[in-house]
Parts: structure tokens; C-alpha cells; sequence
């Protein structure tokens, strides 16, 4: 019984985990895109789009685990109710 739940938290936590690192990887390539092909930026990578690309990857992994505490939104329903 004890080996069960702990499988199952086990399985959830590293659900989790991946979850975050793949928010991370998706915000982070997403600034990246952002800033190497806008219109109208300089089409060059530096330490400032690496910096912004870094903080919204950490920005995306926050949100990701906010999310997921709440429940994954599929029975939390909303954060009013």
C-alpha cells in the first residue's frame, strides 16, 4: 500500500519535472526565434537576448508549476472558485 503511493508520487513528481524543463526549453527557444527573426531588430543574438531568453524560459517553468499545483487546470477549475 505504502510502495504504491509512493510509486505514484513518485511518477507524478517526475511528470512534473519534465513538464518544467519543457516549458523552460520551449520559452527559452521561443525568445531566441523571437529575436533572431523580427522584423526589425537586429538579427543577431547577444548577452541581452540570452539574458531575456533565460528569464522568460524561467518565467514559462514558473508558470508551468503554478499550473500544475493547481492541479493541471482539468479539475482545479478556476482560481475564483
Amino acid at each position: 500500500m505504502i510502495g504504491q503511493q509512493q510509486e505514484r508520487e513518485q511518477r507524478e513528481k517526475s511528470r512534473r519535472r519534465s513538464a518544467e524543463i519543457t516549458a523552460f526549453v520551449a520559452g527559452l527557444v521561443v525568445t531566441f526565434a523571437f529575436f533572431a527573426f523580427f522584423p526589425g531588430l537586429p538579427h543577431v543574438i547577444d548577452w541581452g537576448a540570452i539574458l531575456v531568453s533565460v528569464l522568460v524560459g524561467a518565467l514559462a517553468r514558473w508558470g508551468c508549476r503554478r499550473w500544475m499545483e493547481r492541479g493541471g487546470g482539468g479539475d482545479g477549475g478556476s482560481p475564483r472558485s
